[in-house]
């Protein structure tokens, strides 16, 4: 054998070896650790005004508020079509449009799945925030990421639209680099942020559809409550204020969450 030979033998050997540590450190780890509980961050008043601060800049402006709009309004079409799944109704498509609205077609038998899928819209955003915050001041932000992460793969398979489509792979993505890459305090912030200006959000999006039912009258086809009230003949303002009443005790455990740590 020349010696050109021997070199690619010990070259082959030596990526050989390689591979192989790669792949018994990767059998060798432990995924449990990635979901193990861990110690809830140290939260401030200083910092906790940053992070509301952040929140706001996120969800209040126009400009921040036409891109993380489109997230708030994923969440509300979820809420619809994860109520719907629960209570047996089959999901057909979700699609979300530029102007923020969007909608979540499912079908299914009784009128009791159909309320239940319509009530879950509005509040949805404010629930999904509180349970954020909450996993974050218990130690549980990995489990909350992973579970996001877990939830918008699967709704790629029932989005209708491209531009859909596009939001909850960005979203998706975000969730990702949060996992991979970012350390356990920066995934407690950003979860933090986004749980803040979900519940934010929701009250923005309370507004809108209680503004529609006082104003803008002509668009009321566009309205979870008004859809109710054709559905159950139960007016509109109560729909409204079950709306209000979740989102206003999701801001409470929210908060309950944050002074019980």
């Amino acid at each position: 054998m020349t010696h050109d030979h021997w070199e690619t033998c010990t070259i082959d050997i030596s990526r050989l070896y390689s591979v192989h540590v790669i792949v018994r450190e990767a059998l060798s780890f432990d995924l449990t650790t990635l979901f193990a509980r861990s110690a809830p961050i140290e939260i401030s008043p200083l910092l906790l005004v940053g992070l509301l601060v952040a929140a706001a800049l996120l969800s209040i402006p126009r400009a921040s508020w036409r891109y993380f709009g489109l997230f708030t309004t994923l969440v509300h079409e979820l809420g619809h079509a994860f109520a719907g799944v629960l209570t047996g109704r089959v999901v057909h498509g979700i699609r979300i449009r530029r102007d923020h609205s969007g909608d979540a077609v499912s079908s299914g038998r009784g009128t009791t799945s159909s309320v239940i899928s319509g009530v879950l819209g509005y509040p949805a955003p404010a629930i999904v925030g509180a349970a954020q915050l909450w996993s974050v001041f218990n130690g549980y932000t990995a489990i909350a990421l992973f579970v996001g992460g877990v939830i918008l793969v699967v709704t790629l398979l029932v989005i209708r639209n491209l531009f859909g489509a596009v939001v909850v792979i960005v979203s998706a993505a975000v969730s990702a680099a949060l996992w991979f890459s970012a350390t356990p305090t920066v995934q407690s912030y950003a979860l933090l942020v986004i749980g803040i200006a979900l519940l934010v959000g929701s009250v923005r999006g309370l507004a809108t559809v209680i503004g529609v039912h006082v104003r803008h009258r002509a668009q009321l086809a566009a309205s979870d409550a008004y859809l109710l009230y054709r559905s159950t003949k139960v007016p509109s303002v109560v729909w409204l204020a079950l709306f209000t009443v979740i989102i206003a005790a999701s801001i409470a455990f929210a908060v309950s969450s944050y002074l019980a740590r």
